[in-house]
């Protein structure tokens, strides 16, 4: 048996940039609006390159596109929120990833310790920015997390440029 290292031909329209893209959105990923302030207004993306990184601490990790006004405002304040959408909030997600609108007109809010929280979010993180390391068109943001709250809530996730919700598999019927 052999094992070929021999790698597919691309046709001249498919790049591997393109080829990434649509390995990357088989995965399934969590849907997030990453919050900040500027000197007066909200700022808010929807973000799905988000997870944990650490227990003890606390630590989460960010992705944010280089030319964003969230990135620009988490930069000058050492700040983020996390807010981590539910099942009912497509709508939200759909929101926050528009370009050109006033993202927080339509989207119940709060402050929350200095930072805007979406209210119909079922979990909360509020960040500090331990460090931020560039990585091609974004940036990652490793968080250090101060506040925390969650809600019983099914979370909503985003796979094959879909959204949708996580449904485990029937549990095991070996021990």
């Amino acid at each position: 048996m052999s094992i070929s290292t021999d790698t597919p031909d691309r046709t001249d329209t498919t790049s591997i940039a393109d080829e990434f893209k649509d390995t990357m959105a088989s995965l399934c990923a969590p849907v997030t609006v990453i919050t900040a302030m500027t000197e007066d207004t909200p700022v808010g993306a929807t973000v799905s390159a988000f997870g944990s990184l650490s227990l003890t601490p606390p630590m989460i990790t960010v992705a944010l596109d280089r030319r964003s006004r969230v990135l620009t405002a988490v930069t000058a304040t050492g700040r983020l929120g996390v807010n981590i959408l539910g099942e009912h909030d497509e709508e939200l997600a759909r929101i926050f990833a528009t370009s050109g609108i006033d993202r927080f007109a339509d989207a119940p809010w709060r402050m929350d310790s200095g930072l805007p929280r979406l209210i119909d979010a079922p979990g909360w993180l509020g960040c500090d920015v331990a460090r931020i390391v560039g990585g091609g068109d974004h940036v990652i943001i490793l968080g250090q997390v101060r506040t925390v709250e969650n809600r019983p809530a099914r979370t909503l996730s985003y796979s094959k440029r879909r959204f949708g919700i996580h449904t485990p598999l029937p549990a095991s019927a070996r021990p």
